[in-house]
């Protein structure tokens, strides 16, 4: 009975020790720079398909013109995740890329239409099927950017650096 006791409390310290230095955010970080960024680059190298659906994005996003939503768009991906990635600016890029991705869901990842909470759910998938939505990776990446809202960025960043150097 020692051993596993023994075992656990070496792990337990051990996985203390990491989230001292915010490890689980650092892994956060890197992996939401990596889709905001592919996604960016995508827009900027891709064509504005914007114009299909900003009628379905929530106010004031729908008024704003194609071009300048298109804009927007990718150039917060694109900085936020270089933000994300160096831990620069954390809180303000995760809220930015939560408002941004609030309006892509409602754009883009909602079902077309629902008439209960059992369809609304069906919307709770990867892939869209017959205008039946797929919220499931946009809601997920905002679970993921809650984190670094609420905690920060982590010891092993700039925001770190920043703080210690102009806070202190």
């Amino acid at each position: 009975m020692q051993a596993p006791l023994k075992i656990y409390k070496n792990a337990a310290g051990w996985l203390d020790c990491a989230g001292q230095y915010g490890l689980g955010l650092i892994v956060i970080r890197v992996l939401m720079a990596y889709e905001y960024g592919k996604a960016g680059l995508g827009k900027l190298a891709g064509n504005n398909w914007f114009g299909n659906v900003q009628d379905n994005f929530i106010f004031p996003f729908n008024v704003v013109p194609v071009e300048i939503s298109w804009l927007l768009a990718t150039w917060f991906e694109i900085l936020g995740a270089a933000g994300l990635l160096l831990g620069l600016f954390t809180r303000f890029w995760a809220l930015s890329l939560i408002i941004m991705t609030i309006v892509a869901i409602s754009g883009v990842h909602w079902p077309a239409e629902w008439h209960s909470l059992g369809e609304l759910w069906e919307g709770y998938r990867v892939t869209a099927q017959d205008g039946s939505g797929n919220y499931r990776i946009p809601l997920l990446f905002i679970a993921m950017l809650l984190p670094l809202l609420i905690s920060g960025a982590g010891k092993l960043s700039l925001d770190r650096v920043l703080a210690k150097r102009f806070l202190s």
